[in-house]
Formats: structure tokens, C-alpha cells, sequence
């Protein structure tokens, strides 16, 4: 009997293979997209925690917010994407400026990425947290001691609560579209559209802290 030598695959079968493996990644990718996104949101929800509770535990420490006491109003008292650049803000929470963080006490420590302008999750070039999605975070605070934050970012229809909220401080973020609520993105190239409507909570792919 003469030996069989194996044989190798002939260019069909090869083009077959990979068509099957092509198919099956693009099955696997939205799956894969899903999974990443919802980890950048675990992640957003627990940064947005720590701002809060760093703001909340500077109003106890000093009994006072870390903002410019000449602000009276909640809507001024409004830092990142969509208010003043928070840089100020969290330079007092870091302990890094003593102008209201007198004895530099520490109340929040993100990473930092200073060779960026828009590190992802992290304190950037700009001085400013960025969410998992490049944005800044943004926060609002009871500027006027009256315990209660207004407006609501969403107003009282917007599905993230009453307006006002009865908070010290607040948090969110734009999520993956870079605009409050759902809707098309700031850059859709880069973003793509989100599920609901511009400026509402509701089906959005934002996070905020207060729910």
C-alpha cells in the first residue's frame, strides 16, 4: 500500500473558512460594543458618586462649597461640559489650591493624564474630569443654601426626577452621544446617534448621580 500524503486546502475551502470567521466577528461585535458600554457607564456612575460625595464632604468640613461665594444661583454654580470649566472646582477638591480648601485636605483623587486635553475617565490637561467618553463632567451645586438643586438639568418632564431636586450637589454626564439627553451627537462620525430625545433622561445614554 502507497502511502497518502495529507493534503492542503485548495483556495475555496481557505475563502470559506474566512468568510465563516467574518461572519461570525460581525455577529460578535455589537455584543462586544454592548458589553463596553455598559462597563464605560459602571464606570461614569461610580466617578459621578465620588464628586458628589467629595462636594457633599466639603460642605461638611467647612460648612461652605468649594465655589466663589459672590455665586447665588444654582444654574451659575454649573462646572464642565455645559457650565464654567470645572478646573477651579476640582483644584479645591484635590487639595491643590487653598483658597477655600484651606487646610488642603484631599477629597477626591481621579487619575491624571496631563499630556491630554480629553483623557478618558481621567483629570485632563484642562484640569477638568473627563467621563469614559472624552466630555467633561458636569456639576451643579446649591449656590444659594436652600437645599435644593434648580433646575433640574432635564426639567420635571425629562425622566431624571423632580425640578427641583432636593440635593446639595449633583452630577452627570453626556454619555456616548456628547449631548444632553438622546438624540444625534455632537460628532456623529465619531458617536453616532443615541436612542431618545435631545435633552431628556429617558431612553438616553446619559448617567447622572441622583438616580
Amino acid at each position: 500500500m502507497r502511502d497518502r500524503s495529507p493534503t492542503a486546502f485548495t483556495l475555496l475551502e481557505l475563502l470559506v473558512v474566512i468568510a465563516i470567521i467574518a461572519v461570525l466577528a460581525g455577529l460578535m461585535f455589537p455584543a462586544v460594543q454592548s458589553v463596553l458600554e455598559r462597563a464605560k457607564k459602571v464606570q461614569a456612575k461610580n466617578d459621578l458618586t465620588q464628586i458628589v460625595t467629595a462636594v457633599n464632604a466639603f460642605y461638611t468640613e467647612y460648612g461652605r462649597y468649594p465655589i466663589d461665594p459672590t455665586i447665588t444661583t444654582d444654574a451659575a454654580a454649573t462646572y464642565g461640559t455645559s457650565g464654567s470649566p470645572s478646573k477651579a472646582l476640582f483644584d479645591e477638591l484635590r487639595g491643590i489650591t487653598t483658597t477655600f480648601n484651606t487646610r488642603k485636605i484631599v477629597f477626591i483623587s481621579p487619575a491624571e493624564d496631563s499630556s491630554q486635553d480629553s483623557p478618558k475617565g481621567k483629570i485632563g490637561k484642562d484640569g477638568q474630569f473627563h467621563d469614559p467618553w472624552t466630555s467633561a463632567y458636569v456639576i451643579r451645586i446649591d449656590a444659594d443654601y436652600d437645599n435644593q438643586i434648580t433646575p433640574n438639568p432635564y426639567g420635571s418632564s425629562g425622566g431624571a426626577g423632580p425640578d427641583p431636586l432636593r440635593q446639595g450637589a449633583i452630577a452627570w454626564s453626556f454619555g456616548k452621544n456628547g449631548v444632553l439627553g438622546g438624540g444625534a451627537a455632537t460628532d456623529t462620525t465619531k458617536f453616532g446617534n443615541e436612542p431618545g430625545s435631545a435633552g431628556t433622561f429617558a431612553n438616553s445614554g446619559d448617567v447622572i448621580s441622583w438616580q
